[in-house]
């Protein structure tokens, strides 16, 4: 435990930096607990809290103008790519749209709370074309509060937390093994309930070719168009004859669908 201080101790805003900069990119690398470590190290005088602040604001930045950028150059397609690696990429991508579309950039403010969402804002608020200064201005702001927000409760929990921190030590390698273990148990099973879903899905399938060659023909399937709205406003284009409507509104709206006819769910 000692030398793991002593390292913060010497090394503490590089390593602050690194950690922040990799989660924020998207790495399987937690900020989290070097936040805790360096507030509770500010308690005792041997960091500087705003200082430390400063860096990770900056290193949040840095990393979210990164993705702003790809967003705003390649559009939907980095956002499904990086759903996609994450554990519930359909959700992933509904869920940061649907909180865009109603909070807009004061997204930014909350979202580094709210696992996935974190990664996927920036590069959203560059496809739908945010003007970078109002994005580094509120990206700035939500880093603030997300990195004050750990280190302040590392500061106010100094004492607390070196009693955890030495109760591990106790523990040892076992504890280690335990969390990992758990890790891995959870992965392994969100992993195997996603192939579950696509083979389901890859049943009942049909190819844009195939959908195009029905709709030259004059026979064409209803078609109901589930993107979200924002999707709609960049691709800029619609189906033919397609009913639009929200996954949630598919209760209360399936009246409009006709029935008798093949059905087709589109959605990106």
């Amino acid at each position: 435990m000692k030398e793991t201080i002593d390292f913060l101790l010497r090394h503490g805003y590089a390593v602050l930096f690194v950690f922040v900069l990799a989660e924020q990119v998207g790495l399987p690398v937690p900020a989290l607990p070097v936040l805790l470590a360096v507030g509770a190290l500010a308690a005792s005088g041997q960091f500087g809290f705003a200082p430390a602040l400063a860096v990770a604001v900056v290193a949040a930045i840095a990393a979210d103008l990164g993705w702003y950028e790809l967003g705003r150059r390649r559009g939907h397609s980095v956002v499904n790519l990086m759903c996609r690696v994450s554990l519930e990429p359909d959700t992933c991508v509904r869920r940061t749209e649907d909180t865009f579309a109603r909070y807009g950039l004061r997204t930014l403010l909350f979202a580094k709370f709210i696992p996935g969402l974190n990664t996927v804002t920036p590069p959203l608020a560059g496809m739908v074309q945010t003007p970078m200064g109002r994005f580094v201005l509120h990206d700035a702001a939500g880093a603030a509060i997300w990195a004050g927000a750990f280190m302040g409760l590392g500061y106010l929990f100094s004492t607390e937390l070196e009693r955890v921190a030495a109760h591990a030590v106790q523990l040892g390698g076992g504890l280690f093994v335990l969390l990992a273990g758990g890790l891995a148990c959870y992965i392994v099973w969100k992993y195997v309930q996603r192939k579950r879903l696509f083979a389901r899905l890859r049943t009942s399938r049909i190819a844009p070719e195939e959908l195009k060659r029905q709709m030259d023909a004059g026979n064409p399937p209803m078609i109901v168009d589930l993107r979200h709205s924002i999707d709609l406003d960049v691709d800029g284009f619609r189906i033919p004859g397609a009913l639009h409507m929200k996954p949630a509104e598919l209760e209360r709206r399936h009246g409009e669908i006709p029935r008798g006819r093949e059905i087709v769910l589109y959605c990106t």
